[in-house]
């Protein structure tokens, strides 16, 4: 299976794409961070290529998607996991942040699937994009407002990607809590928050019980991606949600 990871230098793109390359795929790892893609395509496997690719950039991704279906042979598999969430209100989410958010979130995944649409297409493959439960399953979370919006446009750029191209597998892999790995395999998604706005957000998450108290582990949700992934042409799923088990039962 020839897979294209993108946003694999970090966080759960890099624990899907060293795991996918551990179970036997061939894996081009797609990021800005080439230093850090380097590292994580040794872990991958002898055939995991690095790959630069800038998701707000229209050249830098179809570039990335040519030269990985080039150095592959094809492409039969594409996973798209970019994700920014700035944490604020939305009364406070200014125009530039709602840009930055929806350049990474969505139309990142629409450029760079718009690039692997033919290999895909020819391979009859399958493109799975990480969405959030805050962008369907549960109610919006405050603080979190603009990536929930952005994560419920992604699901339905999934949604309307499969009525233009039914031959091509496309799946909204929506994922609860899930810390990622250690090192740089550890999400960063919190890590330009400010603590003292965290701990207000955080009290109101925890008492309306958005926050289950337990976390996915990330070789299951790789594991998941992965039976997706080798589905084959004749199946499609078309969403699948991984959602971490609450530690007590409700009240």
């Amino acid at each position: 299976m020839r897979v294209v990871v993108v946003g694999a230098s970090s966080g759960l793109g890099r624990c899907i794409a060293v795991g996918l390359g551990q179970r036997g795929a061939r894996v081009a790892l797609l990021a800005r961070r080439h230093e850090r893609l380097e590292k994580a395509a040794s872990e991958a496997g002898a055939d995991a290529i690095a790959l630069e690719c800038d998701v707000t950039d229209p050249a830098s991704c179809d570039g990335a998607i040519q030269k990985a279906a080039e150095d592959l042979g094809g492409i039969d598999a594409l996973v798209y996991t970019p994700a920014i969430g700035p944490l604020g209100r939305l009364v406070d989410t200014g125009a530039d942040t709602w840009r930055r958010v929806f350049d990474t979130n969505v139309t990142g995944a629409a450029l760079v699937t718009a690039a692997a649409i033919p290999h895909l297409t020819s391979s009859s493959g399958t493109a799975l994009y990480l969405s959030s439960v805050s962008g369907s399953r549960t109610a919006p979370w405050p603080g979190l407002g603009a990536y929930a919006v952005s994560k419920a446009a992604l699901e339905r750029l999934v949604e309307a990607l499969q009525v233009e191209h039914p031959t091509v597998g496309f799946t909204c892999c929506i994922v609860g809590d899930c810390a990622g790995g250690e090192g740089d395999a550890m999400t960063g998604f919190a890590n330009d928050w400010d603590m003292d706005q965290l701990m207000k957000f955080h009290a109101i998450w925890t008492s309306r019980e958005l926050v289950a108290g337990t976390l996915i582990d990330v070789e299951q949700l790789v594991a998941a991606v992965d039976a997706v992934l080798r589905g084959g042409a004749s199946m499609s799923v078309a969403s699948i949600t991984l959602a971490p088990r609450r530690a007590d039962p409700p009240a």
